[in-house]
């Protein structure tokens, strides 16, 4: 048996990637993108396909030239989206653009539109994920979405603050970032972390116990990993998003697992279940130092990347 085999039984394996290929590759059940991700897509020559067909369909949209960029760049993540859906049994996730972050209606917008443009592509939107970032704002868009019936992925997640109020929110997935937690401490100690104190982890295990505590349906979904222990110290937790050579390595680690994280090690857990107002909210997040430097970092850098994108766009089509 190999490790990924090993993973599969206790938990849902996701391709975090833009490449189809890989996708392709990897068979998981469901795929995650972000800007990051399709910039890096998008620049190779086998997908370059795809960006005719937005900057198509882009010209022919009325409003301004930034109002057709706009359209381009949703339809592009889509027109990924639905070619990913091709490879995978389950969902896609495709991201809202970052600069919407701190705005709940302008996000509602965005997803709304999303959603729209899957519709015509003959996609359910049960095959979706919409993911937004975990701000306030954002998370209260989530909760309207769902209500909406439109799923939700709720990303740059980095707080205890963040978990409860998705949770509280109903959203459907949760997305801890790991690695980049992992990377924060990692600088701040000048050293490498032991596995077995990764604070990533310990996170995302930390979050497992309270949703499963508590009954709370919003799943949790691992994701940003730098190394296999990551992923292997999380077994268990509902799904976890992985890139294509970390999904490789574990399909070529022979090993067997147990899972880490269990509902019955969740429920003897402690813990007091809290209730967050947006005061409460603001002040816990604030307090956690490192949530609120990757929570900005993630969002400038997302945020970069569409930039980078649409630079692309623009320098090698006219819109």
């Amino acid at each position: 048996m190999t490790l990924l085999e090993a993973l599969k039984q206790y938990t849902v394996v996701v391709a975090d990637t833009g490449d189809i290929d890989a996708i392709a590759r990897a068979k998981p059940q469901d795929a995650t993108t972000n800007p990051s991700l399709i910039l890096a897509a998008a620049q190779l020559p086998q997908y370059r396909h795809l960006i005719d067909q937005a900057v198509l369909f882009a010209k022919k949209q009325p409003g301004s030239a930034d109002d057709r960029m706009a359209a381009m760049m949703d339809k592009l993540f889509v027109l990924f989206g639905t070619e990913i859906l091709k490879h995978v049994p389950g969902r896609v996730s495709t991201e809202v653009d970052a600069k919407l972050s701190f705005d709940t209606a302008a996000t509602l917008t965005k997803a709304r539109q999303l959603i729209g443009y899957y519709h015509e592509a003959g996609i359910p939107r049960e095959r979706i994920l919409i993911k937004i970032g975990s701000t306030w704002e954002g998370i209260r868009a989530a909760e309207i979405l769902e209500r909406e019936g439109i799923h939700c992925n709720l990303t740059l997640l980095f707080s205890f603050a963040q978990a409860v109020a998705c949770a509280e929110a109903k959203v459907t997935l949760i997305s801890p970032f790991v690695g980049r937690i992992y990377d924060y401490y990692k600088k701040e100690k000048g050293a490498e972390i032991p596995p077995d104190q990764d604070p990533g982890v310990e996170s995302v295990t930390r979050i497992y116990h309270y949703f499963k505590k508590f009954d709370y349906q919003t799943q949790v979904m691992g994701a940003s990993f730098r190394r296999i222990e990551q992923i292997t110290h999380l077994a268990g937790s509902d799904l976890l998003t992985i890139s294509p050579d970390l999904i490789e390595k574990l399909a070529t680690t022979p090993g067997e697992l147990k899972p880490a994280l269990t509902v019955a090690d969740a429920k003897a857990s402690a813990g007091e279940k809290l209730h967050l107002d947006e005061k409460l909210f603001r002040w816990m997040h604030n307090e956690d130092a490192m949530a609120t430097d990757k929570l900005a970092d993630g969002i400038r850098r997302f945020n970069a990347d569409a930039r980078k994108l649409e630079a692309y766009v623009r320098k090698t089509l006219t819109i």
